[in-house]
């Protein structure tokens, strides 16, 4: 496979946060191109019909280009649309539904190599995210057509039996919503409680629905394994069977660890498996190679969000362009924010 295109710097990842990187690197002069293996921020297109953001549309602005919207939270669709305007007012070249497999090279000389071709550039930016693996329950059944890691909307439940597994802000949305669609609504909750990190308008809604019946929880409670028509759980109490059309096991994401060992990047010893990386530039173990965003945290995903992310687009840019990395402390400190 021979190379195809040359650039200075290879983004590997098309969502805000690689194109944020991309923005301010093309800014500074350098040539560039955004590749993933999915759509335009793919992540987004991936979370439910009409979520809301947690953040308000200035803190997910990229590039110093306003988000308008007539919410005060920005739904996910402003979100598509907003980023999609951005990348076309930017130029930014996009190389999308081109799976990344491989990094060849070093400093100054790499090839990405790809499924399509070989990218020669200088430098490479990794701004994968954590939205593409899900935790999995490594239960029995739980390959079955009708279990799923991902959210999209109620509508299709209506007089089902659908189990919800999880206690944050995607499970209890989920099982808010499908309540209201018609669905028979069961909560399997490893935990004593719903999680205090469930956003503040929507706990309170989740429990007086569980206190009021119209949604079971089942707190202290594991799955042992998934049947085409039940689910069966350890409870406090013993083995219970519960009826179920449909599984939703929202049990959170993690980076895809195997594609950074595949790009050459180690990961440190730590509790979160935290890719190797400067703290201060974002380069990781490999020279010239730096991660951007979510990716930075390892399986500490509420550590960096497009809000705080964001701005290692200007520290990569900075210290590629040989400027001074930006003083960045208050903007740039993990903050608790959740999608």
């Amino acid at each position: 496979m021979t190379t195809d295109s040359s650039f200075d710097v290879v983004i590997i990842g098309a969502g805000p946060v690689g194109l944020a990187c991309a923005i301010e690197v093309q800014r500074r002069g350098f040539s560039v191109v955004a590749v993933d293996k999915g759509a335009l921020v793919n992540s987004i297109i991936g979370y439910p019909t009409n979520m809301e953001f947690f953040s308000t549309p200035e803190l997910l602005e990229i590039g110093g280009h306003p988000f308008p919207t007539s919410h005060y939270k920005p739904l996910r669709e402003d979100g598509l649309d907003y980023y999609r305007r951005v990348a076309f007012a930017e130029n930014i070249p996009l190389r999308l539904y081109e799976r990344v497999t491989g990094l060849e090279g070093g400093l100054g000389q790499y090839e990405v190599v790809t499924e399509k071709g070989r990218i020669a550039c200088r430098y490479v930016i990794i701004a994968t995210g954590f939205y593409d693996v899900p935790n999995y329950l490594n239960v029995p059944g739980e390959d079955q057509p009708h279990v799923n890691h991902y959210y999209k909307e109620p509508y299709a439940h209506t007089g089902q039996h659908v189990v919800v597994v999880g206690a944050k802000n995607s499970s209890a949305k989920a099982a808010l919503q499908l309540l209201r669609a018609g669905a028979d609504v069961t909560m399997v909750i490893r935990g004593a409680e719903i999680s205090q990190s469930v956003k503040y308008w929507i706990r309170p809604d989740l429990l007086n629905r569980i206190k009021e019946g119209r949604i079971k929880a089942l707190f202290n409670t594991t799955i042992q394994r998934i049947t085409p028509e039940a689910v069966e759980v350890q409870t406090p109490t013993g083995l219970e069977l519960l009826p179920a059309a449909y599984v939703y096991a929202l049990t959170g994401y993690h980076p895809d660890f195997t594609f950074l060992a595949a790009l050459g990047i180690t990961c440190e010893l730590d509790a979160a498996q935290t890719p190797t990386h400067n703290a201060e530039t974002l380069e990781t173990n490999r020279p010239g190679v730096y991660l951007a965003g979510t990716v930075c945290g390892g399986l500490n995903t509420s550590r960096w969000f497009i809000e705080n992310g964001r701005y290692h687009a200007q520290v990569i840019a900075a210290r590629l362009a040989g400027e001074q990395v930006p003083d960045l402390p208050e903007v740039l400190q993990p903050v608790q924010l959740s999608k």
